[in-house]
This record gives C-alpha cells, sequence and structure tokens, in this order.
C-alpha cells in the first residue's frame, strides 16, 4: 500500500503553493484554525457577492464567475470553515446572475478581461450548465444552506437528470455530486443507478489506472467511500487507483493534472490545489 510523502508535500507547499492552499493544507491536516481559510477564500471575493481574481486558477480574470464561486464554497465546506455570510452573499450573485431557468452559467461574459484557458467560452444564450449548478447545489445541500437561488437550481438539476441520456465527464462532476448530498435521498440513489451507467455507456471512466490523456478515473467521480458511485467500482479497481494517486505524487512533493498546460500562473496554483486534494482523498480512504 503506497502512501504519500506528506513531509514533501508540506516543502512543496510551503515554496511554491498560494497562501490559499497552504492554510488548506494546515486546517486539514494539521488540525489548523478555521478563520485563516475563511479570510484566504474572502481574499477572492468581489464587492457584488462573487468571486473571482483567479480563485479558479484557469480562470485569471478579476470578474465574477460561476466557477469561482463553485471553489469558494468548495474549499469553505472540505475544510470545515464554513461561513454563511460569504455562502449567502454567493447565492445572491449567482440568483443576479442567473440563466432564466435558473441555476448557473458555465461561464459568463466578462470572463475576456483576464487571462483564461481557450475552453472557458460563453455558450450562446448562457444556458444552466449541469456541472456548475450541481456543484454549487451539491455543496449547499452538503452544507444544509437555504436559499431561493438553490430552490430553483435544485428543480432545474432533477429535471435535467430525468431526461439525462448522455453526459460529458465534467457533467457529471456536476451530476454525481448533486446526488452525493441532496436531501431526498432514495430519489438520489435511484437516479444515481440510472446515471451511474452513463459512466460507462458514454465511455467517461476510464479504469486503467495508467490510462494517458486528460481521462477521468474512479476516484474522480466518486472520491470518498460514501460517494453514490463508489458501488459502480469493484474495491480492487479503487484500490489500484488509490496506489496509482499516491505513486503520482511528483519528486518535488506536488501531484499534477492532466489536462492542458496553457499558462504557468494556472499551474502553479493548480498544482498546490491539487496536492491538498489529492491528499485528502488519500487520507478519506484509508491511506494516511
Amino acid at each position: 500500500m503506497q502512501k504519500p510523502d506528506m513531509k514533501a508535500a508540506e516543502s512543496f507547499l510551503a515554496n511554491t503553493a498560494r497562501v490559499l492552499d497552504r492554510r488548506r493544507f494546515d486546517r486539514l491536516y494539521h488540525d489548523g484554525p478555521a478563520g485563516p481559510v475563511r479570510d484566504a477564500v474572502a481574499a477572492y471575493r468581489n464587492p457584488d457577492g462573487g468571486f473571482g481574481h483567479a480563485l479558479e486558477p484557469d480562470l485569471r480574470c478579476a470578474v465574477s464567475q460561476p466557477a469561482a464561486a463553485e471553489l469558494a464554497l468548495r474549499i469553505l465546506d472540505e475544510a470545515d470553515a464554513w461561513d454563511a455570510g460569504l455562502a449567502g452573499g454567493a447565492c445572491d450573485w449567482l440568483a443576479a446572475n442567473s440563466p432564466a431557468d435558473g441555476g448557473a452559467a458555465f461561464v459568463l461574459p466578462g470572463v475576456d478581461t483576464g487571462p483564461h484557458a481557450p475552453w472557458w467560452v460563453v455558450e450562446d444564450g448562457v444556458p444552466a450548465s449541469l456541472i456548475a449548478t450541481g456543484m454549487i447545489a451539491g455543496t449547499l445541500h452538503a452544507r444544509g444552506f437555504s436559499h431561493p437561488w438553490l430552490d430553483r437550481a435544485t428543480e432545474l438539476m432533477w429535471s435535467r437528470i430525468d431526461g439525462l441520456a448522455s453526459a460529458s465527464g465534467y457533467e457529471m462532476f456536476g451530476v454525481l455530486r448533486f446526488l452525493d448530498h441532496v436531501p431526498d435521498r432514495p430519489r438520489a440513489e435511484a437516479a444515481a443507478a440510472k446515471a451511474g451507467k452513463l459512466l460507462f455507456d458514454c465511455d467517461l471512466v476510464a479504469i486503467d489506472p495508467e490510462a494517458s490523456g486528460e481521462v477521468h478515473g474512479p476516484l474522480d467521480f466518486a472520491p470518498e467511500p460514501g460517494s453514490v458511485a463508489r458501488r459502480l467500482f469493484e474495491p480492487e479497481v479503487i484500490d489500484a487507483h488509490l496506489d496509482h494517486l499516491a505513486a503520482a505524487q511528483q519528486d518535488d512533493g506536488s501531484w499534477m493534472f492532466n489536462w492542458m498546460d496553457w499558462s504557468p500562473g494556472a499551474t502553479a496554483d493548480w498544482r498546490g490545489f491539487l496536492t491538498v486534494a489529492a491528499i485528502r482523498v488519500l487520507r478519506a480512504n484509508g491511506r494516511l
């Protein structure tokens, strides 16, 4: 059973990572205080209640974007540094910038005011996005948070999931995070069994841990033992991917991503973020 080198990871973070990710590490692995994580997230907040300023490393514009709000809320949740004021402000911003049918767009106009990865393109009509809506709604449900934006987003997600016949891997991230945390558990379990088949029917999951390129493995869809998608994978498959994740630690103590490397700043930010995220998954699965 492979385990990560925690000293190397901490050294990498101290030398290279954002303050935000160093605070995350301290909170998650040294039982540090929640306040510094909350304050580090708040540094990316705009006066409109949304988040920007490269909190999502591939979106380096200052203006508020749904993906940045999603990451802000997820970090606060995972670090148990939840702040109702920040969450409420983000939801107010989401409601003010919501598509006609509710939820959140993939990316909003204004993205071109700063550098960004080439896949951040505003869709015609700026429709609701499964990944953005599902990821945000899932986090808010995980926290038992109440807001009118979430009510509409939940209705939208159920409607989209009920009719889902195909999806991308990224869209399934939103679907499954929503189903992991939405309160109606019987409906969520039934929907997960149906939606989970799409991972295989649409060839979205790489069972081979050594698969190369921008692939998604079982741990991307079911990172924790309690994830609704975990039952789709045999225990030996999960073990193989945990071994591979631990072995993927670089010589400098970091973890690297498998998508396009387009910006030195984004690369540095992602490596810090993913180093904390990788260790978090390994710990959740008993590998620390």
